[in-house]
């Protein structure tokens, strides 16, 4: 009887249903892998884009260079000599002057096409006012060549009533001012068009009335 109730007394010490244990669900983890032959594809797509992205900005540094240098250009023009042959003075009837000048311009072609120029305009001015000009004959000029044109400026009776005071001030100094403008004109024959060009350069030229020379001359083109 002892016995029995020991082991009734065991099993009301043990619990019945254990208690259940909740555990948070973890979120899935998901591994893609690449097949190799697909990232190589990748690599070789984006090495021919940068090998496009190349050659297009060569071609167009290569358009813009050539474009840059086969672009036409007016002529350069230069006085390469320039003297005063006759210079005299009139009172009667009224003050005018005779001049006669003769120079050497030299024009040269820095395109790579020959171009024909019309005509060489000469015109020599006393104080800002144009007293006479001449006009020379054309001619063509090679590519990258350069080409020499004299002229001769005669004025006979160029009248100076305007200017007459500063006139007399100057040739009691001895010295006169002259103005000179060189412009030749001409077109430059591109495939189908003519092209128009023109260049110009002005001296001032400082004519001593005793020896009648050049005393200074300065020339810059326009």
């Amino acid at each position: 009887m002892t016995a029995a109730k020991h082991s009734d007394t065991s099993s009301f010490g043990q619990p019945l249903l254990s208690e259940p244990h909740y555990s948070h669900p973890q979120p899935p983890q998901y591994v893609i892998v690449l097949p190799p032959r697909l990232s190589h594809y990748r690599h070789r797509l984006l090495r021919k884009s940068c090998q496009r992205r190349l050659i297009c900005a060569t071609i167009i540094l290569f358009l813009a260079a050539a474009a840059y240098v086969l672009w036409p250009s007016d002529p350069q023009i230069s006085v390469v000599r320039l003297s005063l042959d006759r210079l005299h003075f009139h009172t009667t009837p009224q003050i005018s002057l005779d001049v006669t000048l003769d120079l050497t311009v030299k024009v040269w072609n820095k395109d790579f096409y020959s171009i024909a120029y019309d005509s060489l305009v000469v015109a020599i001015g006393y104080r800002e006012k144009r007293l006479g000009f001449m006009t020379s004959d054309g001619g063509r000029i090679r590519a990258r060549g350069s080409s020499y044109v004299n002229a001769t400026l005669q004025l006979d009776g160029a009248e100076v009533l305007s200017d007459v005071i500063l006139l007399l001030e100057d040739l009691t100094k001895g010295a006169i001012p002259f103005d000179t403008e060189s412009e030749i004109s001409g077109k430059l024959g591109l495939f189908f068009f003519d092209l128009p060009l023109k260049a110009k350069i002005s001296c001032e030229v400082i004519v001593n009335t005793r020896n009648q020379t050049i005393a200074r001359q300065n020339c810059y083109p326009e």
